[in-house]
């Protein structure tokens, strides 16, 4: 992923160096293991623990004249230790093992990063969920004016939304979290499964309970499934944000520098810009997560089909994630709200949002459902045409409106159990923080 939609301690995992340093702790983990079982003479094992790290610019330039990358950096890690400790390097292994486990390793750690960003961000929605619980505001639907709400309330559906996420993104950990040292076609021939249970334990790994000598790439697929609904849910606010910004609503106002300017022509654009990066990266994780399905299928016991894409595809939706995450985060934490304009704008047509209750109301009364419905349908039809309000409206038919009829709080008053569940959200959120 290029660097501006990187966080750096995400991007420090998938650098060349990190992936070779982790296939380093694996071989030593490996020839560790077997040392212990008397594979490997221990003073081969102490060479072996001993030996610099290969350079990435020493393996790619052997890779040029092996045109294998996993042979390339065995001849470049051992190319410094005697021949009697090297030739026990990487022994009864094959290729995937050393890949799969590294990257499940990889995966465990970034996956650590998503899912600590994602807590941070439900625990800040529900929060401002419950700083604004009683900060009424219009809702719509289809666009359209609908009923009175309040903006907490609009936040704690994000909130929630999110924190199912957060499950979905531990099961993703989970599934990844793997690895196999099992050696050709997976059938433990030149390796004791006793290496491989050590090696993963020190990893903190599974074992893929039936190897094909790969880790099945369903496990990568629910990974990518997870970021790139997690990566919805997180478009799903900020471009609620984006349309409460828009020059006609504007309830809201997203952080800005002071160096902020938002058009190269106009200075006076203030731009949901944040809003809208964060809608677009969502749309990298659904496309990378339809790569993986495709990785799933593989050839008999292996092939390579999979590789170059997830050499592309892992990294960018997990530094993608982690980095919309962190960045929604800090829109939510610094946004601006304008309880006055939300006010403003529930009054913006003049009484037509308060139509349901004058017509259960008089349902209530006696009247019949649809004779009253076309009765206060009428009326809102005439008061938005002529741009008078729905009372003065429904009383030249003879219908009196009383106040409480055009009061917000209304339509707010039975909320109590809405309220109850997202303290508790809030509240285990918090107890995670507090562990």
């Amino acid at each position: 992923m290029i660097e501006r939609y990187a966080r750096p301690e995400m991007a420090e995992l998938w650098t060349e160096e990190t992936k070779y340093a982790t296939w380093v702790r694996v071989e030593v983990l490996a020839t560790t293991a077997q040392a212990e079982l008397g594979v490997v003479p221990p003073e081969a094992l102490d060479v072996i623990r001993r030996a610099p790290l290969p350079t990435v610019e020493r393996i790619r330039e052997l890779e040029r004249t092996r045109d294998h990358e996993i042979l390339a950096f065995l001849a470049a890690y051992t190319e410094a230790m005697p021949s009697d400790a090297a030739r026990w390097v990487h022994h009864g292994m094959t290729s995937y093992d050393l890949v799969d486990t590294s990257l499940g390793h990889i995966l465990a750690r970034s996956c650590d990063l998503v899912t600590g960003a994602a807590h941070a961000l439900a625990r800040r929605l529900a929060e401002r969920a419950l700083e604004h619980w009683d900060t009424p505001c219009i809702a719509r639907t289809h666009g359209i004016h609908a009923e009175p709400t309040t903006f907490g309330q609009k936040l704690a559906v994000h909130a929630h939304a999110l924190h199912r996420c957060l499950a979905q993104l531990t099961a993703a950990r989970t599934a990844v979290a793997v690895g196999t040292l099992s050696g050709p076609v997976g059938t433990y021939a030149h390796i004791s499964p006793q290496v491989e249970e050590r090696v993963c334990g020190e990893l903190g790994l599974g074992v893929e309970p039936v190897p094909t000598q790969v880790v099945a790439r369903d496990r990568h697929a629910q990974l990518l499934s997870a970021l790139a609904i997690t990566g919805a849910v997180v478009e799903q606010f900020a471009l609620e944000m984006r349309m409460l910004q828009r020059t006609e609503v504007a309830e809201v106002d997203e952080p800005r520098t002071s160096a902020y300017q938002g058009s190269s022509a106009m200075p006076h654009k203030r731009n949901p810009t944040t809003s809208e990066r964060l809608c677009g990266l969502a749309r990298i994780l659904r496309a990378n997560a339809g790569a993986a399905y495709e990785n799933i299928a593989l050839w008999h016991e292996r092939d390579l089909a999979h590789s170059s894409v997830e050499r592309v595809i892992l990294p960018d939706s997990l530094t993608v994630s982690h980095y919309q995450l962190v960045s929604a985060y800090a829109l939510l934490d610094g946004l601006r709200v304008f309880p006055d304009r939300m006010a403003r704008n529930i009054d913006l047509t003049r009484g037509l949002v308060y139509s349901s209750e004058i017509y259960l109301d008089l349902v209530s009364d006696g009247a019949d459902r649809e004779d009253a419905y076309r009765l206060v349908q009428e009326a809102a039809t005439e008061a938005w045409s002529s741009g008078t309000g729905l009372a003065g409206s429904l009383e030249s038919r003879g219908i009196p409106v009383r106040d409480e009829q055009l009061d917000p709080g209304r339509f707010l008053g039975n909320r109590a159990h809405l309220k109850t569940r997202l303290e508790t959200l809030n509240k285990e959120l918090q107890q995670h923080v507090d562990m």
